[in-house]
């Protein structure tokens, strides 16, 4: 029963910090991946499509994505679409691909991502937090309906935390490699 919670545990945590690369992969660096547009959300016929479901992306230079859709007829679509994100690019449009040049960030704008990135990292310590006190809820369920014992309690609870603080120093560490990703020049 201990072993169930602790695995359920262990999983919804391998999960957040999936989601945390995820959408750290999202915050731009000084140099262009294919992962800064992939997941832009574009209106394709009436449809919203993720942008990797219609186009290949690639990036042949250091600061320059290529966009090309399987569909011509998507081109004005997924233009409108990189206009309208928050990603701060222009995207040239040549009829057959569109371009999107990934100018060099300035310090200022650095400094912004720096913060971007510790709150993104803060929402991944209160989603492994929320993962801990629920685990710990479900290990004091136990005990009151008499399941386990309270040495058991005890000691599900220490290696509910060890197994918290082991992922929040992932976290710390996935965040520190960003952020010299985002200070590169």
């Amino acid at each position: 029963m201990i072993d169930d919670v602790l695995n359920d545990c262990r999983t919804r945590m391998e999960k957040a910090i999936d989601a945390l690369r995820r959408d750290l992969s999202t915050i731009r660096t000084g140099r262009a991946s294919p992962s800064l547009v992939e997941r832009l959300m574009v209106d394709y016929y009436g449809t919203n499509t993720l942008l990797n479901q219609m186009a290949g992306i690639s990036a042949p230079e250091t600061r320059l994505l290529v966009i090309q859709p399987w569909d011509r007829g998507a081109l004005g679509a997924i233009e409108k679409a990189l206009q309208k994100s928050d990603l701060g690019l222009t995207p040239n449009n040549d009829g057959q691909v569109i371009r999107l040049n990934i100018p060099a960030l300035t310090e200022e704008r650095r400094k912004q991502l720096v913060k971007l990135v510790h709150h993104q990292l803060e929402d991944g310590k209160v989603a492994l937090r929320n993962i801990r006190r629920d685990a710990i809820t479900s290990v004091r369920e136990l005990m009151n309906e008499k399941m386990i014992s309270a040495d058991d309690e005890r000691r599900a609870v220490q290696q509910v935390d060890e197994l918290t603080k082991r992922f929040v120093d992932e976290v710390d560490k996935i965040g520190k490699t960003k952020e010299q990703e985002v200070l590169e020049v």
